[in-house]
């Protein structure tokens, strides 16, 4: 159980770290994916089965929504997976725009969310385990690598100033 926590916490803080660096927007996705199992499985080493099958559910489900958003910018932004490339993209995709930051904000677990109401709880009773504080800072840390790359994923693809040629 300690060595599937340990993991667990790695996983979720070397995924989240190379997808703060990445700039493929299908390797910032798949990134994504492994921090959030990193976080299932985080879960599972505290005992928490059936919390993990929820956040798994619930993350699938957004998940999927950001993957079929990010198609659809690669394919409008003529087929590049580099998101210095796009920049901007929220006046010619503004549908597209609403659902993939309502999936990053899912994924960081904002309240009333699909993934608030599983990654909250986690965290809660997390908080109630005494695995030590050295647990609960690299969890917080993990945490805040998630926000970190949804925000600059959304910012390069939305707002940032336009990169392709």
């Amino acid at each position: 159980s300690a060595l599937l926590l340990f993991i667990s916490i790695m996983t979720m803080f070397m995924s989240g770290v190379v997808a703060i660096f990445e700039y493929d927007l299908k390797k910032i996705i798949a990134l994504s994916t492994l921090s959030q199992l990193g976080m299932m499985m985080f879960s599972i080493s505290l005992g928490l089965y059936e919390l993990a099958f929820f956040h798994l559910l619930t993350h699938a489900l957004f998940k999927a929504l950001l993957f079929l958003c990010a198609g659809i910018l690669i394919h409008g932004a003529g087929n590049t997976q580099d998101i210095r490339s796009f920049g901007g993209l929220s006046l010619n995709f503004p549908l597209v725009t609403v659902c993939m930051n309502l999936a990053n904000l899912s994924l960081c677990g904002v309240p009333f969310l699909a993934g608030f109401y599983s990654k909250d709880l986690i965290v809660e009773l997390a908080c109630q385990y005494s695995w030590g504080i050295f647990v609960l800072f690299m969890m917080f840390i993990c945490l805040s690598l998630t926000v970190l790359y949804s925000v600059r994923l959304t910012y390069l693809s939305f707002v940032g100033p336009y990169g392709g040629g």
